[in-house]
């Protein structure tokens, strides 16, 4: 009998690199998607879909009672099911915190726990770096979350915490980047445009993981078997702002590039007129409050060793490399 793998957030851009790699290895996949959700990356006529009520803990109980008697348990579930910005800041409590509560309680209580249940997580539940020093932020460290979202990722990780024997995977990759993601893409647009806004006057150091090696790492957590573990992930190399932009601007061929310094109080004016205009239109904006945070902060090196010793996660995209790919996938697919 094949291995049953279910991934919730499918049709988001890390999800669909998941799908893809769990199709690869035969794996029955299921796409936890919405109705409304738009499933151009997942055309594969082998996926199966399945849409739950993560808001509803009876009817989303009745619905795993109801794949079990036909279909069984999962092996494996990826829970890459989340938001990053939201109209109403309290639907990052909501969504992280809440739907993963009442998912897996609901699992415990119909006997649907798998082997596994891999919850993406993030960096940012850890907060803030050392910025004086630029020590790499540990998983012994106390956290302290300093955004919405981060908080509520938190707050998720404590919870599968508290669930008694649950074979719980936790990962919190930084900045993730990619074909056919969209934050990074706003960035890359901007350098192809001539200039590159970076955020504050004191250094920074930021990390980045492609893709492609996030989901080599959930993947090898699987063939390793862990559990009630949580990783820290990146390429494992830090970065300044000026090497992301010259990076960019090779793979472009963009010769000149005009770095714009914005002062941290000139950032915060404009992402919160961004968030306040967004609401009005009743949309979310990619520069509001909660992104300024994760903007200003200067220390993003992350320590990857208990990934490497633990998972064999080793990264296989220097920025250089994911930068050119991804570059290439957006001029093909005429984003830039």
């Amino acid at each position: 009998m094949s291995t049953r793998i279910l991934i919730t957030g499918a049709g988001g851009f890390i999800g669909g690199f998941i799908v893809e790699e769990a199709l690869s290895r035969g794996y029955e996949t299921w796409a936890g998607v919405r109705k409304t959700t738009s499933r151009e990356h997942l055309k594969d006529p082998s996926i199966q879909f399945i849409d739950f009520n993560y808001g509803n803990p009876q009817v989303l109980a009745d619905q795993l009672l109801q794949h079990k008697k036909e279909y069984g348990r999962w092996d494996y579930i990826i829970h890459n099911l989340g938001v990053t910005k939201c109209k109403n800041p309290d639907d990052f409590d909501r969504i992280n915190y809440g739907f993963v509560k009442n998912f897996t309680e609901a699992l415990v209580a119909t006997d649907m726990v798998p082997k596994q249940f891999i919850l993406m997580s993030s960096l940012g539940a850890w907060g803030l770096g050392d910025e004086k020093n630029f020590t790499p932020i540990r998983p012994t460290d106390i956290p302290h979350p300093n955004t919405r979202y981060g908080q509520s990722k938190l707050k998720a990780e404590r919870h599968l915490q508290s669930l008694d024997g649950f074979p719980y995977v936790v990962m919190r990759p930084t900045g993730v980047y990619g074909p056919y993601e969209k934050d990074y893409y706003l960035m890359m647009k901007s350098i192809k445009y001539g200039f590159d806004f970076i955020v504050g006057f004191k250094p920074q150091l930021i990390t980045f993981i492609y893709v492609k090696d996030l989901v080599q790492a959930i993947f090898k957590a699987i063939d390793r078997g862990v559990t009630r573990r949580g990783y820290f992930l990146s390429e494992g190399q830090a970065y300044t702002s000026s090497q992301f932009r010259r990076y960019v601007a090779a793979a472009l061929g963009k010769r000149w590039v005009i770095p714009v310094k914005i002062p941290i109080a000139g950032l915060w004016l404009v992402s919160v007129i961004a968030e306040k205009c967004a609401a009005l239109l009743g949309k979310t904006s990619t520069l509001n409050r909660d992104k300024f945070r994760i903007m200003k902060q200067r220390n993003w090196i992350c320590d990857i060793s208990d990934a490497r010793n633990e998972l064999g996660f080793e990264p296989q995209y220097s920025l250089e490399r994911g930068v050119n790919e991804c570059v290439k996938w957006y001029r093909q697919h005429h984003w830039l």
